[in-house]
């Protein structure tokens, strides 16, 4: 796994004395069967506690209403804002944000102070210092952690981590804010979250019918040519907005959110339109442009390639992926698309003011 912070961004991780908290905490029983998420969960007129959410390794129940939320995925907080709460503790991923709060989000925290940024050290998260904001709910959806960091963490409060179903740091963000609605206590406003979020979107490709079934692809310029595949939330956003992945992703780049191709494979690059996450649009334009197992390709001779500074608030939220940095990608990104497939090799990409 690419650990780099334009890797994991475009896309990135524990411990001795514990605190034990008094508070309403569960471990994970892994040996729950998945089933339980259904029978625990919330039904019309009754408490949503307890509830039981299954993931990569078992299932975590949450006996009462969360108060002290700590955030180990690296978008979590995003959903946990979304349904009306702040976390007092988040995981820093992007960097140069207070709180770890993106300016797509940052009337969500209403007046509230910001959570306090833990560091993902490389090895995993820092045990100790979420131990001392004395948590009772810990939120690892959109991750990677290891069962062993899993079990140090569940030592002193209950920890939902990512789901079984998805590679990891690939749950879908409908998914991801579902699963921490539940876990919230907030299941209906979770559901409204993601339609609310999802109409956006769809509006947004109602408007360019071009977009269906055109083909597209995310990459950056790290280590030679990294593409995203089909499990990475940038890649659903393009099908989200009515674009085909190229065929053969998933199978050249394997079981990852993304991988490196081969110079053999820059055909996969050849779409309707790219979408290239770079630290220095001019720079890094330039330098793709005199690659030779590039430079002649169709989507370069034909204006087709759309570049998103990755250290911009846009290109920022375009890697978040999350319901709240969403509407604020789209506006800036479909116009880009819109000018990228429309048969006028002659009509500039224009960067978007940030």
């Amino acid at each position: 796994m690419l650990r780099s912070r334009r890797t994991r961004r475009l896309t990135g991780a524990l411990a001795s004395a514990l605190l034990l908290l008094t508070a309403a905490t569960a471990c994970g029983d892994d040996d729950a069967d998945a089933s339980d998420t259904e029978a625990k969960a919330s039904s019309p007129g009754t408490s949503a506690f307890p509830v039981t959410i299954a993931h990569k390794y078992g299932s975590t129940t949450v006996d009462a209403e969360p108060k002290r939320i700590v955030t180990v995925g690296l978008t979590d907080q995003d959903s946990v804002l979304a349904l009306g709460q702040v976390p007092v503790g988040t995981t820093e991923w992007l960097g140069g944000y207070k709180g770890a709060i993106g300016p797509w989000a940052e009337d969500r925290l209403g007046g509230a102070e910001a959570p306090t940024v833990l560091k993902d050290t490389g090895t995993g998260p820092q045990v100790e210092k979420i131990a001392a904001l004395k948590p009772d709910l810990i939120l690892a959806v959109y991750g990677g952690l290891t069962k062993e960091q899993y079990e140090s963490l569940s030592k002193f409060a209950p920890v939902v981590a990512q789901p079984k179903e998805y590679n990891d740091w690939g749950v879908p963000w409908q998914e991801q804010t579902e699963t921490i609605g539940k876990a919230l206590g907030k299941s209906e406003e979770a559901a409204k979250v993601v339609a609310d979020t999802e109409a956006k979107i769809e509006a947004a490709a109602g408007e360019h019918p071009e977009f269906k079934g055109a083909s597209a692809v995310m990459a950056t310029p790290y280590e030679g040519m990294f593409v995203f595949g089909s499990q990475d939330a940038r890649s659903r956003l393009l099908t989200g907005l009515g674009f085909a992945l190229p065929k053969d992703l998933d199978k050249a780049i394997g079981d990852q959110f993304g991988a490196n191709i081969s110079k053999e494979r820059t055909d996969l690059l050849d779409q309707d339109a790219v979408v290239w996450i770079v630290a220095d649009v001019d720079k890094e334009s330039g330098k793709l442009h005199k690659d030779a197992s590039y430079k002649d390709l169709g989507v370069v001779k034909e204006g087709r390639e759309v570049f998103v500074n990755e250290s911009s608030d846009y290109g920022n939220a375009t890697s978040f992926v999350s319901p709240l940095s969403l509407p604020y990608v789209v506006e800036r990104l479909v116009p880009q698309l819109a000018a990228a497939v429309d048969g006028k090799p002659d009509t500039a990409v224009e960067q978007p003011a940030d």
